[in-house]
């Protein structure tokens, strides 16, 4: 299914398996998650909701967040929610939000643990500037 296609009757959209995977640890992590994509999505208005990797270890699947290419993908760990930005290396991060992969050449992610505030506004400087690294042109990226 693609994102502009609409699911069939049987089938859950993008957004309805998202709010399944956010209920799925039914604990803190869920919230986290909730709260995480509620910001995601105010950051971006136009962003596209995906659920990409199903597989046997995941059946669920990963929540994927688009706008002219992957924002942001979550993932819920054992001990935290973790946000990976496919193009977090060539991103700002003046807050340093990013507490993981920070040895990748292409990714950055952060983990969020349990009792952890979230930077709400720092986040979405995060999701602006991965959008404007989507959205740029071809011959302008560095």
């Amino acid at each position: 299914m693609t994102a502009n296609t609409p699911p069939s009757p049987q089938e859950k959209s993008p957004s309805e398996q998202i709010d399944d995977i956010i209920k799925e640890p039914g604990d803190w992590r869920g919230e986290k998650l909730s709260r995480l994509r509620a910001v995601i999505r105010q950051a971006d208005p136009a962003v596209v909701e995906e659920v990409k990797w199903k597989k046997p270890s995941k059946p669920s699947g990963v929540p994927v967040w688009s706008h002219d290419g992957i924002v942001c993908l979550a993932d819920t760990l054992k001990s935290a929610v973790r946000l990976t930005f496919p193009k977090g290396a060539q991103m700002e991060d003046p807050n340093q939000l990013f507490n993981k992969r920070l040895d990748s050449k292409t990714v950055r992610a952060i983990d969020f643990y349990e009792g952890d505030t979230i930077d709400e506004s720092a986040l979405a400087a995060l999701i602006f500037d991965a959008v404007r690294l989507n959205t740029q042109k071809s011959d302008s990226i560095k």
